[in-house]
């Protein structure tokens, strides 16, 4: 009996000596407003802009997550509004993207400076005033200075963002205007305050890569393992507009996406026209000591297809393969009718979606599709 009270006992104070919390992310990628985009969101009437159809059916992937976290490859400098190759995108996309459940943007991309320095400082004023997270491109030095890394808080964990491009297309960043370019010595020093932060997890945002390439080239993989090194949990890539794998080490407790390809675009080129979602659960316990430690609990991903109206005033909407790719077998109930996919458009969402679960099935490490959210 004795024994037993003991053992009792040591279950209950070894329940009561730790504390264990969740954080769900979902990553996804490169946010556009080629010129067809923003014809198809104008309400001739209202004269406005309204993006919310295009949203409507991905936006309970995002708004169930903790944290949704993208890559905004466009401006927000004002009218007039134009694709490319110098975006500036309506202010109400971020009304939309609010209402849809992104918390997080990162912002430095090739993009960035389309719009020189007015372009790039509205940028960061918008994002400040729909109260959306941001970092990658700042005002001026002392922004920088005092906003980066950027630190998330939600749900007990502190999180640490970078994000950086490696490049602008050429064009340059006027005084005092900054962005992060990729650099080795930036990046470690950066790295470095993120750890004395004590962050639970440091996420590396990377626009890098070949364009239309599906495999990460070694330049990405390199910097990779050296973000890796320095303390970095999860590494998510931007850039070439299409899917390349993910990896899991679970070793290590460290994820890579190389590329999630495009959240939204106007891009209908195979490979192009659709991206992936990648969910991640943060998993912390806490000691009785207040020590911590946080590690990687599931992961999966799920695929999207971003399908256009035919016609002149072309419509986008973005389908998550969990509820659409009823609609290619015809056996199920679906939006078809509302949306009016043709055999052509059937025929290029499963062409997306064969082709990604090729890719994934051959190079992904860990991780693997969700067929229900």
């Amino acid at each position: 009996m004795k024994n037993i009270f003991l053992g009792l006992l040591f279950i209950s104070y070894a329940a009561s000596a730790q504390d264990t919390t969740r954080l769900s992310l979902v990553f996804f990628g490169d946010i556009m407003q080629h010129d067809s985009q923003i014809g198809g969101a104008y309400d001739t009437l209202a004269k406005t802009y309204d993006y919310s159809s295009c949203f409507q059916y991905i936006k309970p992937y995002l708004d169930s997550a903790d944290l949704a976290i993208g890559n905004l490859e466009v401006t927000l400098a004002g009218p007039p509004y134009k694709g490319y190759p110098l975006f500036s995108a309506p202010d109400e996309l971020l009304t939309t993207l609010k209402d849809t459940g992104v918390d997080v943007l990162v912002t430095a991309n090739n993009h960035c400076v389309d719009r020189g320095r007015i372009g790039l400082e509205r940028t960061v004023m918008m994002l400040d005033s729909f109260k959306i997270s941001h970092t990658g491109t700042f005002i001026d030095t002392v922004n920088r200075l005092n906003d980066y890394p950027l630190t998330v808080l939600r749900n007990g964990f502190a999180l640490s963002i970078l994000n950086y491009t490696y490049g602008t297309n050429g064009m340059p960043v006027e005084k005092p205007n900054m962005v992060n370019r990729i650099d080795t010595a930036a990046i470690k020093k950066d790295l470095t305050k993120a750890r004395e932060a004590h962050s639970d997890a440091i996420i590396v945002f990377m626009h890098w890569g070949s364009e239309y390439q599906s495999l990460p080239s070694k330049f990405q993989k390199e910097l990779t393992d050296f973000c890796f090194q320095y303390g970095a949990k999860m590494v998510i890539g931007s850039h070439p507009h299409v899917l390349q794998p993910m990896e899991w080490r679970k070793e290590s407790d460290q994820l890579v996406a190389y590329s999630l390809g495009n959240f939204v675009s106007g891009q209908r080129k195979r490979y192009t026209d659709g991206g992936a979602l990648l969910k991640v659960e943060l998993q912390k316990i806490i000691q009785k000591d207040s020590s911590s430690s946080t590690q990687i609990n599931n992961s999966g991903y799920l695929l999207e297809w971003v399908y256009r109206t035919s016609g002149r005033d072309k419509k986008y909407f973005i389908l998550p393969s969990p509820e659409f790719e009823a609609v290619l077998s015809e056996k199920e109930e679906t939006d078809e009718a509302t949306l009016n996919l043709t055999p052509s458009d059937k025929q290029s969402f499963k062409l997306f979606l064969d082709d990604s679960r090729a890719l994934f099935k051959k190079h992904n490490l860990n991780i693997e599709e969700s067929i229900r959210d």
